[in-house]
């Protein structure tokens, strides 16, 4: 009785830490987004990009979660770290073209696997239900591809050491969060079954 007491008390403290957390990290990084709009107007993608995730977490359905440190830790860390990137001018390595055209691909992608995925994001692994429309039919993590790419081009469009150690480290935890996320997921026989039909994690025919 105490146990199962202790861990849904556990369960709102985490769910509440996440959301007020990262709604505190993603109003400053927002803004400085729009301070350099007039001169990037395509910066504007990964505001939308980095905001969406937010604003999912905000509205998303419950589901059983996992509360362990390790899983929380590279949960939050993921999704936070590249909140805390900030715009630098003169810091494009490639032409805005490309770094426009990548950031619409990953935002594109992004949008299609949040809409199949229908409040059923988080930020710490948890069991929402399989997914295996859209984009999921080809990847099993196609939202983390968007991502990579939509923050790459934005890296390449405003490079700063800074901003490179931040995303460096940001894409190892949503490496680490991928890994743990199978690992809970596959606890659920439709998650294995999905497995063994949808073989690659990120990039299809390699990864």
């Amino acid at each position: 009785m105490f146990a199962e007491f202790k861990g849904r008390w556990l369960a709102i403290f985490a769910d509440a830490f996440e959301r007020l957390a990262l709604v505190l990290l993603c109003a400053p990084f927002v803004l400085a987004v729009a301070l350099t709009l007039t001169t990037h107007p395509w910066w504007i993608l990964i505001a939308i990009s980095e905001s969406l995730a937010v604003i999912l977490i905000l509205t998303r359905k419950p589901g059983a979660m996992a509360l362990a440190p390790y899983p929380f830790l590279i949960g939050f860390a993921g999704t936070a770290l590249p909140l805390i990137i900030r715009p630098v001018e003169g810091g494009a390595l490639i032409p805005a073209a490309v770094s426009t055209t990548l950031m619409v691909a990953g935002l594109v992608l992004n949008i299609a696997a949040k809409l199949f995925l229908n409040r059923s994001f988080g930020v710490v692994a948890a069991n929402r239900g399989v997914k295996r429309g859209g984009p999921y039919r080809l990847v099993r993590h196609p939202m983390y591809l968007g991502y990579f790419a939509t923050q790459l081009g934005f890296l390449l469009s405003s490079f700063s050491v800074q901003n490179l150690l931040l995303y460096v480290v940001a894409w190892a935890f949503q490496l680490l969060r991928i890994l743990e996320e199978e690992r809970f997921l596959s606890l659920d026989p439709a998650y294995r079954a999905y497995q063994n039909k949808v073989r690659y994690r990120l990039i299809p025919g390699l990864v």
